[in-house]
């Protein structure tokens, strides 16, 4: 049975009238962005903060794609709180820090054993994740972008933390460390390489987009290192009522197998997990829905596995994904520009809505930040 690399991904792709949104992390999962799985830029000097409330949910294990009843422990829970701010540097260039909380990662023992069930709490990971527009084109009646990322993920959380036992005999405490699955880091640095593609029809408020990820995972201090994560998604949402919005995201996910040092292996195979039984091929149809007011939106998405395809041996079954919801709130506002200070003169050059503003040159009003005209 998989206790590390649990192949587990909450990864709602949200398309909303506010930009595009979705992913989850998890001390074993396969990505490490949370709420923001399709990520354009903003506008420059524009501002973006979001936040959403991850909920996973499963009991159901796999043989490669089929789904048995052997297990060695009976569920798997999550509740990840996810933040993000992002600003726009200039009119192509956005940044966004991102990190969250785990307000919640548990696995549950075999019949509830609780000598067994493993639980924590605490904040996970950092994200830096700067996002380039190489092209940009909009006309009348549509819009094109490309967008290109590379991030990297700084491990904040616990990838060792153990939990202690009482030995009914002998009354000592001894000390077991938790599942992979429930700590609340890999503890590895990981490079994220990112492309969007994106084409809006103005007209009919339609947005239809593509996107492909790929997290390159590094070794952390135990010598183990994930598997590398790739996806590929596919979006099309539709605006209504200008306030609603309503999207489906059809999604690929794969992981490689887990890796562990050879020089660690020497010593005897890790305790609480089987990295032979890590890794997964998935396929994912996520609706979502949003509401914008203002500089507000909300949104809400679930997850709907289509297919799973778990790496298993005759020996070990592996945890696969089953309740996956997201609800989460964006707010995002521009910051006002610089208005370059007005030389006083002879009033070549006025404000139109503000006739005692004048300057000898070019300028703009210190009071609306209009352009000043020149003087017939």
């Amino acid at each position: 049975m998989n206790r590390s690399a649990f192949a587990l991904l909450a990864v709602p792709a949200l398309l909303v009238p506010a930009g595009l949104r979705g992913q989850c992390c998890a001390g074993g999962s396969g990505s490490c962005i949370a709420g923001e799985a399709a990520q354009g830029v903003l506008e420059e000097r524009q501002m973006e903060l979001n936040t959403n409330f991850q909920y996973i949910n499963t009991d159901k294990f796999y043989k490669n794609d089929q789904v048995v009843s052997e297990r060695t422990f009976d569920a798997f829970q999550s509740r990840y709180a996810y933040f993000k701010v992002g600003y726009g540097l200039s009119k192509n260039l956005t940044l966004s820090v991102e990190g969250g909380y785990y307000l919640l990662k548990k696995e549950v023992g075999y019949h509830g054993n609780p000598a067994s069930t493993y639980s924590s709490t605490g904040i996970g990971d950092l994200i830096l994740f700067p996002r380039y527009n190489v092209y940009r084109k909009k006309t009348a009646r549509s819009t094109n972008e490309v967008t290109a990322g590379l991030g990297m993920k700084f491990p904040l959380g616990a990838y060792n933390d153990s939990v202690g036992n009482i030995e009914p005999f002998s009354g000592q405490t001894y000390y077991v460390t938790k599942p992979t699955a429930v700590q609340l880091s890999s503890g590895a640095q990981d490079f994220i390489f990112y492309a969007l593609l994106h084409h809006g029809f103005l007209r009919h408020k339609i947005n239809v987009s593509a996107n492909a990820m790929y997290i390159r995972k590094g070794w952390n201090p135990n010598g183990e290192k994930l598997g590398d994560f790739a996806s590929v998604a596919f979006f099309v949402s539709r605006t209504f009522l200008d306030h609603y919005g309503l999207t489906v995201q059809a999604r690929y996910e794969s992981m490689e197998r887990m890796q562990v040092n050879e020089s660690i292996l020497l010593f005897g195979k890790p305790s609480n997990y089987f990295p032979e039984a890590t890794g997964y091929r998935k396929w994912f149809l996520t609706p979502q829905v949003s509401f914008t007011k203002g500089k507000f939106t909300l949104y809400a998405a679930t997850d709907l596995p289509l297919y799973q395809n778990m790496n298993t041996s005759p020996y070990y079954t592996q945890v696969g994904s089953q309740y996956t919801t997201t609800v989460g709130l964006t707010f995002r506002v521009s910051l006002p520009k610089a208005v370059p200070e007005q030389v006083k003169g002879t009033g070549q050059y006025y404000c139109p809505m503000h006739p005692e503003e004048v300057s000898d040159g070019p300028a703009r009003c210190p009071k609306c930040g209009m352009d000043l005209i020149k003087a017939k």
